[in-house]
C-alpha cells in the first residue's frame, strides 16, 4: 500500500512522541504513587506522633479498658484514622474501628511486624494485610510511657484510600498526557506537511516532466538540502532543455535534408519497420498509405528491398548498393545505397538511398540501340561502294555496261550517306540547348501551303492528292520557321512514303483556347498498336525491309518530336494497321 511521505513523517513523530509520553507517564505515574505512599506514611507517623501525645495527656495508664477504647475512638473520630492502643502484652486495649464486645475476642497483637519494630526500634512502620477488619492496611505503631506503665499506640490507614488517590493522580496524569499527544500529532502533522512540502512539489514538477511539460520549475527556496535538491532539480530540466532543444534542431536538420532530397529515403527501425520516408518516394512509388511501422514489403512490392534492409541490419558497417526494378505501379529502375545506423556498435536501424536511374537505362539502351542501327545504317551502303569500288579497280571499269550500273549504284549509296548523315546532324542541332530557337510571329497556314507546294510535284507523281483544311481565323504563332517547316515536311514526306497510289494525305489547323492545332491524315497501311509508343525513337521502323527499300533514315519522327518539344508543343500519333494514321500536333500561342 502506498503511503504519502508526510503521513510517513508524522507517523514516525507520533511513534517518537507516544514512547517518550508513554515512558514519561510510566515513570510520572510510579513517582507519584511513590510519593503519595511517601507523603502518607509521613503524615501517619505525625498523626501517630499526634495521637500518642494525646493519649500521653488526657489517659494515665492504669484505667479500664473501656475507657481506653473511648479513647481510641475518639483520637480515630478525630483523625479519621484507624486507632488501635495495645498493652506492653500484645492486649488490645481500645480500637476505633471495633466495639467493646469485638476487642475481647481480637488476638493477641505482640507478634505483629510493626508491635515488634516499635518495641525493638522505638517505632514500627509496616504496610500488610489485617485479619482482622480483612483490609490491606499501613501501620505505623509507637510505645507509649506514661510513669511506669508502658502501652502501644498504633494509627493505620487503607492502602484503597492511597490507591483512589493515585487512581485520580493517575487519571489526571493520563488525560494531560492524552490531551500533549493529541496537540503533539497535530504539531507533527503540520511539521511534516510543511517539511515534505517541498519534496511534493519536487514531485509534482518531476510528474510534470514525465508528462512533456519541461516549462515548469520547482520554487523551494529553502537553504537546506531540500533547496540544493530543488535548484539542482531545476538546473537539470534546464540542462535536459537545452539537450531537447539541441537534439531536435539536429533532428529537424537531418529530417529536412532527408525529406528535401532529390533521391528517395527510407529509414527503418532494428525491427525493419519503416520510420521515414520522404516526398521524393513517395511520389516516385506512388506511395498513398502511411508506411510508417511497416515493412518495406507491405508498402512496395519488391522483395529485393526486404533482403537488403534484412542484410544491412545483420551487418555493423559497409554499403550496400544494389541496382534493382521495381515494376509497380510503373516499370522504374533504381540504384540502391544502404547502410546500417550504428548505436552502441550495433545496427540500430537502416538508411536507404533510391536513385532513379531508369531515365539513365532509357538513354543507355537508346545510345546502344542508335550505334546499333547507325552501324547497320553505315554498314550497307558503305560495303557496298567499297564492294563495287574494288570491282571496277579489279578491271570492271572498262566494261562501259557495268561502269555506269556500278557508278549509279555508288552515287545512290553516298547519297543515302549524305541523307543520313544530314539527318543525324540536324538531330544533333535540335537537341542541342546551346543553340536558341529563332523565334518569328508567322502565319501557320502559310508555312503549310509553302510546304505543300515544295512537294507538291511528288505527292502528283505518286497520284496522292493533298486536301488543305485550313482555319483561316487561327492565330500567328512565334516559331522558328525553319524548324516547323522541316517537321511538316518530314511528317508529310513520312506520310506520302506510306500511302498507296491514288491515296489521300489532308492537313488541317484548328485555333484552340491557348494553342493551334495541326493534323495531317493519310489514308497509309497504318501503324500497329504495339509500334505507336515507339515511332519517334531514332531508327525505329515498324516494318524494316519496307522502310529501307522506300529510302529514309528512320530518323526523321524523332526530328519532328525533338522539335515540336523545343517549342514546349506536344505530338501523337493515332493509327489503325490498315486504315491510315493521323499524326497530331499543338504549339502554344506566344505573347
Amino acid at each position: 500500500m502506498r503511503i504519502k511521505i508526510h503521513y510517513k513523517l508524522t507517523l514516525i513523530f507520533i511513534a517518537i512522541i507516544t514512547v517518550v509520553l508513554t515512558v514519561n507517564f510510566l515513570y510520572l505515574n510510579n513517582k507519584l504513587k511513590n510519593h503519595i505512599l511517601t507523603r502518607t506514611k509521613d503524615n501517619l507517623k505525625k498523626q501517630t506522633q499526634l495521637a500518642k501525645v494525646m493519649i500521653e495527656k488526657e489517659l494515665p495508664f492504669g484505667h479500664q479498658p473501656y475507657s481506653i477504647d473511648k479513647l481510641a475512638d475518639k483520637i480515630g473520630q478525630s483523625l479519621d484514622l484507624r486507632t488501635t492502643i495495645i498493652n506492653q502484652a500484645g492486649v488490645v486495649l481500645g480500637d476505633s474501628e471495633l466495639d467493646g464486645k469485638e476487642l475481647k475476642s481480637v488476638e493477641n497483637h505482640l507478634m505483629r511486624p510493626e508491635i515488634q519494630e516499635a518495641l525493638r526500634e522505638g517505632e514500627g512502620l509496616k504496610k500488610r494485610f489485617s485479619e482482622t477488619i480483612g483490609k490491606d492496611l499501613i501501620y505505623y505503631a509507637l510505645p507509649l510511657k506514661k510513669e511506669k506503665a508502658i502501652a502501644i499506640v498504633r494509627l493505620s490507614i487503607p492502602l484503597s484510600e492511597v490507591e483512589l488517590i493515585s487512581g485520580k493522580l493517575k487519571g489526571i496524569l493520563f488525560f494531560s498526557f492524552l490531551a500533549v499527544f493529541l496537540l503533539a500529532s497535530g504539531v507533527s502533522f503540520l511539521v511534516a506537511l510543511f517539511i515534505t512540502r517541498p519534496v511534493k512539489e519536487i514531485s509534482w514538477v518531476a510528474k510534470g516532466v514525465a508528462k512533456g511539460n519541461l516549462e515548469r520549475r520547482a520554487s523551494v527556496k529553502s537553504l537546506d538540502e531540500i533547496g540544493d535538491l530543488a535548484n539542482a532539480f531545476n538546473f537539470m530540466l534546464d540542462q535536459i532543455n537545452l539537450k531537447i532543444d539541441e537534439v531536435t534542431a539536429s533532428r529537424s536538420r537531418l529530417k529536412a535534408v532527408l525529406l528535401s532530397m532529390f533521391g528517395g529515403v527510407m529509414v527503418t527501425d532494428k525491427k525493419g519497420e519503416i520510420i521515414l520516408v520522404n516526398d521524393t518516394l513517395k511520389k516516385e512509388l506512388q506511395i498513398k498509405q502511411n508506411p510508417k511501422r511497416k515493412l518495406s514489403l507491405e508498402v512496395i512490392r519488391n522483395i529485393e528491398i526486404q533482403e537488403v534492409i534484412e542484410q544491412v541490419l545483420c551487418e555493423k558497417s559497409g554499403i550496400f548498393s544494389k541496382e534493382i526494378i521495381i515494376d509497380e505501379p510503373a516499370k522504374k529502375t533504381f540504384l540502391l545505397h544502404a547502410a546500417p545506423v550504428l548505436k552502441e556498435g550495433r545496427p540500430d536501424g537502416a538508411v536507404l538511398i533510391f536513385h532513379d536511374i531508369t531515365e539513365l537505362r532509357r538513354l543507355e539502351n537508346i545510345r546502344k540501340d542508335f550505334i546499333a542501327n547507325l552501324s547497320h545504317e553505315l554498314r550497307t551502303p558503305v560495303t557496298n561502294i567499297q564492294g563495287y569500288a574494288e570491282t571496277l579497280l579489279a578491271g570492271a571499269w572498262q566494261d562501259e555496261k557495268n561502269l555506269k550500273e556500278f557508278l549509279n549504284i555508288i552515287y545512290s549509296d553516298t547519297e543515302k550517306l549524305a541523307y543520313l548523315i544530314k539527318d543525324i546532324l540536324d538531330l544533333s542541332k535540335i537537341e542541342s540547348t546551346d543553340k536558341p530557337l529563332k523565334l518569328e510571329l508567322v502565319n501557320l497556314n502559310n508555312l503549310i501551303r509553302e510546304t505543300v507546294k515544295n512537294i507538291n510535284k511528288q505527292a502528283n507523281e505518286k497520284q496522292i492528292k493533298l486536301e488543305l483544311n485550313l482555319d483561316e481565323n487561327i492565330s500567328k504563332i512565334k516559331v522558328d520557321k525553319i524548324q516547323i517547316q522541316q517537321a511538316i515536311s518530314n511528317i508529310i514526306d513520312n506520310a506520302m512514303k506510306y500511302t498507296p497510289k491514288q491515296g489521300e494525305i489532308k492537313i488541317s489547323t484548328t485555333q484552340l483556347k491557348n494553342e493551334v492545332r495541326i493534323d495531317i491524315s493519310d489514308t497509309g497501311i497504318g501503324i500497329p498498336e504495339g509500334d505507336l509508343e515507339r515511332i519517334f525513337e531514332r531508327f525505329y521502323r515498324v516494318d524494316k525491309a519496307r522502310s529501307r527499300q522506300l529510302g529514309g533514315t528512320g530518323l526523321g519522327l524523332s526530328i519532328v518530336k525533338n522539335i515540336i518539344l523545343n517549342h514546349n508543343g506536344k505530338i501523337w500519333c493515332k493509327s489503325a494497321e490498315g486504315a491510315g494514321s493521323t499524326f497530331s500536333l499543338t504549339l502554344p500561342i506566344l505573347s
